[in-house]
């Protein structure tokens, strides 16, 4: 994991801004990445707009593996997840995914979801033991989750989605970016979405974000929800079961 300082290319503030802002803003490449730098980034967040879900979808990948190698925050990964979660309220955000009735957006989400990951307090607070300094003032990390409040902002709108995996997605993602103490306000209403997810979703590492976020908060959780094993891994820069997977 890199340690270097980052200024991320786009500006820092209580809004999110607009995505083209982010887009024709940021200085590409300058900004590292796993492979080099950033310059072939604005091609592949183009590809997001697309009205070819295949092509989204392939687009979500790529950003995988060029902004989060190895769970990996880079300074690239910051202005693009600025990016993803500006187009969260886009058409092409309502593309169906190939064979399956369910919105480009929850891939979105569940890609913010992924990212925002490993930058948690779980994921952190392990590296920190072995890398003192990890989360000094100016780090890429650091830096990342200052935006964390930002982010929360573009998510929050669809914690009620009518769209199951939207919801679902929306809920997880702003369970983990409200671990940012400018959040914790929300948290008592997260807590409602989160014993949703325990009460409905069969998937697990969904369920055991809800259960750490309600223990985490001080809220009681059923006795009876079972342990869940911390190997699990979401989506586009893990090693587990990818959810962008195309199934063709």
């Amino acid at each position: 994991m890199n340690h270097s300082r980052s200024n991320a290319g786009a500006p820092r503030g209580p809004d999110l801004p607009p995505y083209q802002v982010v887009l024709s803003e940021t200085d590409w490449g300058s900004l590292e990445t796993p492979f080099g730098n950033g310059q072939d980034l604005p091609e592949v967040l183009g590809q997001l707009l697309t009205p070819d879900p295949r092509a989204q979808v392939h687009a979500l990948s790529e950003l995988g593996e060029m902004v989060g190698h190895q769970n990996t925050i880079y300074e690239a990964t910051a202005p693009v997840a600025m990016y993803v979660a500006g187009i969260l309220t886009h058409p092409a955000a309502t593309t169906p995914r190939p064979y399956r009735n369910v919105p480009i957006r929850a891939a979105l989400l569940n890609w913010l979801v992924s990212t925002a990951y490993d930058a948690s307090n779980e994921i952190v607070g392990r590296t920190e033991q072995y890398c003192p300094g990890f989360l000094a003032p100016g780090t890429i990390v650091a830096f990342f989750r200052d935006l964390r409040p930002m982010l929360y902002q573009a998510v929050s709108p669809f914690l009620r989605d009518s769209h199951e995996d939207v919801r679902e997605a929306a809920v997880i993602s702003a369970l983990i970016l409200a671990e940012h103490p400018a959040l914790a306000e929300h948290r008592d209403h997260l807590a409602v979405h989160a014993r949703a997810i325990l009460d409905t979703s069969g998937d697990d590492p969904n369920r055991r974000v809800a259960r750490r976020a309600l223990e985490a908060w001080g809220h009681d959780v059923p006795d009876s929800e079972p342990f869940v094993e911390e190997s699990w891994d979401w989506g586009p820069h893990g090693d587990g079961p990818s959810y962008l997977e195309p199934p063709f």
